[in-house]
């Protein structure tokens, strides 16, 4: 027994000299997760703020928060990929931390299929600026990956910075501006009737002076 698991052994302790070390140290970050209520309060936050990630796809909250609802969303869609909506435990679990039940189904009809050739995360969570004056926490900004709203942070790529949010703002208030400008304020249509109208009102001004005239004379 111990001359068969030796080569096993020895082959794992090889294998584990060949792993490089990593060149800086890692920490366990401790998180100021406590809440007024106890765990249940907090428990109680993190549903509110997972159904808000499944409704809205993109959320802004506290940094630890985000970390900590990024890990549950992540687990829910993993379960929902993996045992479909058959699976009672999945369905459980979706119940629970959703708590817009129309939201189950878009979980399994919208997001599994959406992700189901996915080999990274499902998520993605960006450093935002802290709110002032309150800077006790960083914020962050937590969404879901493949969602219909212009990207964050630039793109890296040229010419692909117009995708972003206020830039396709700006395209939009300039282009009403220019058709605002380049339309004419009257139409045709209203033009020929306006010029008729002024001149309907040259010819009564006229005639009213030759009455005048005729009176007084």
């Amino acid at each position: 027994m111990k001359q068969w698991m030796w080569p096993t052994v020895q082959a794992s302790y090889n294998v584990a000299k060949l792993v490089p070390k990593l060149k800086f140290e890692v920490r366990n970050r401790g998180q100021r997760l406590r809440n007024v209520e106890g765990p249940l309060g907090r428990l109680k936050i993190m549903r509110k703020m997972v159904t808000a990630l499944f409704k809205h796809e993109r959320v802004e909250m506290n940094h630890p928060k985000a970390t900590e609802v990024r890990g549950q969303a992540e687990r829910l869609i993993v379960e929902a990929m993996r045992n479909g909506p058959c699976h009672r435990p999945t369905m459980e679990l979706a119940d629970f931390w959703l708590e817009e039940k129309q939201l189950v189904h878009k979980l399994f009809k919208v997001l599994v299929p959406r992700y189901s050739n996915y080999d990274s995360s499902f998520t993605r969570i960006h450093i935002a600026p802290k709110r002032y004056p309150d800077s006790a926490y960083n914020r962050a900004i937590l969404e879901l990956k493949g969602n219909p709203f212009p990207s964050v942070v630039p793109d890296e790529k040229p010419n692909r910075n117009k995708l972003l949010l206020h830039n396709i703002l700006l395209s939009e208030a300039r282009k009403e501006f220019k058709s605002s400008v380049s339309d004419p304020p009257f139409s045709d249509d209203q033009t020929e009737k306006l010029t008729e109208d002024l001149e309907k009102l040259d010819l009564h001004r006229e005639s009213s002076k030759q009455f005048d005239g005729l009176s007084k004379s």
